[in-house]
């Protein structure tokens, strides 16, 4: 096995089988040589610096019914809101004096927020802090919408994959979405020029390991500059509310063979890791991980953004956290960065 692994880091790539013998292994030892050499390749081009984003969560309303989500349009239980413009504004300004330079606009594909008012909003971000880098996580758009997001001062976008089995994307989403818009949609936003970023549930329902290798082997064609995962979590209200939650381990071995692949993405350690364990945040940088997203959202709003059960929203998963989180991070040996941290390709 560390021979496995010696040779992805070297070659950042490996044949199917084994691949395959990385994903299914069970044992301590192999997540352990796996996290080590993730952390050394991160070491090399990142340093210890963990960049953080200011995390905006625009709305809560969504007029998509994918059948994971809690934010879905067929949940009648949530407590729906929506941010102004001006609430935004207002993240931003807060987000900008406590040193981020990285707000992600990140809502459910609600029709109050057209085209024009995504433009209006972005320009003025734009315009208010040039410093700083400005991402989009919101959903699925025609060309011609990404293209104006662009011009008008949006340089990254996250839109994850989630599957890239045609299958097991119509196990998860309803009639009307598909894998194969999903992906064009990002091969769009990459010919635009974004800095894109996409990723995977981990232990999806219906998720085999033969999903995840054709996962690992679309991240590989695609070379996004931030790639983005975390563990499946059911939520109580949705089709697979009596569902199992993804593996801590299995999510920590894909994101430490990624980051061996990457040497140089982006790759958040994301709030469904801190939600399914207490020491998930952690344990995703000891695996190579080198992002983490506070939120700045509005505190009273938060708890509504629940994509899935039990979502962390306070201490050191808030803004206001930042020192609870920076004392974390150097229990593990690494340290917080103000910088943009945009990718080096």
């Amino acid at each position: 096995m560390d021979e496995i692994i010696r040779r992805l880091r070297d070659e950042e790539t490996l044949p199917e089988r084994e691949l395959r013998r990385l994903l299914s292994a069970c044992d301590a030892l192999s997540l352990h040589l796996l996290s080590e050499q993730a952390q050394e390749v991160r070491q090399l081009h990142y340093g210890r610096k963990v960049y953080i984003r200011g995390l905006i969560e625009l709305t809560n309303i969504c007029c998509n019914d994918c059948y994971y989500c809690g934010i879905r349009r067929s949940n009648r239980a949530v407590l729906r809101y929506r941010l102004s413009h001006e609430q935004i504004i207002e993240c931003c300004a807060h987000g900008y004096s406590l040193g981020f330079r990285t707000f992600v606009l990140q809502g459910g594909e609600d029709p109050y927020w057209t085209a024009d008012r995504l433009v209006r909003l972005i320009g003025e971000i734009r315009q208010g802090y040039p410093d700083c880098a400005i991402t989009l996580s919101l959903g699925e758009w025609d060309r011609g919408d990404y293209e104006r997001f662009f011009a008008a001062g949006a340089n990254r976008f996250l839109l994850r994959h989630e599957t890239f089995d045609p299958e097991h994307y119509a196990r998860l989403h309803p009639e009307g979405m598909s894998a194969e818009h999903r992906q064009q949609c990002l091969r769009v936003l990459r010919e635009i020029g974004f800095q894109t970023g996409t990723g995977v549930m981990v232990g999806s329902p219906g998720q085999t390991i033969d999903h995840l290798i054709q996962d690992i082997r679309f991240i590989e064609e695609f070379r996004p500059q931030m790639i983005g995962l975390g563990p499946f979590l059911p939520h109580k209200q949705t089709p697979f509310a009596a569902e199992r939650a993804g593996s801590l381990e299995l999510t920590l071995r894909l994101l430490s063979i990624l980051r061996l692949m990457h040497p140089r993405a982006l790759i958040p350690s994301t709030t469904a890791l801190a939600t399914l364990h207490p020491e998930g945040r952690l344990r995703g940088i000891l695996a190579g991980c080198n992002v983490v997203m506070p939120n700045l959202s509005p505190a009273e709003q938060r708890k509504k953004y629940e994509l899935y059960n039990d979502k962390a929203a306070l201490g050191a998963e808030a803004a206001e956290g930042l020192h609870l989180l920076s004392q974390q991070l150097e229990s593990i040996g690494y340290e917080l960065s103000f910088e943009r941290g945009d990718s080096p390709y």
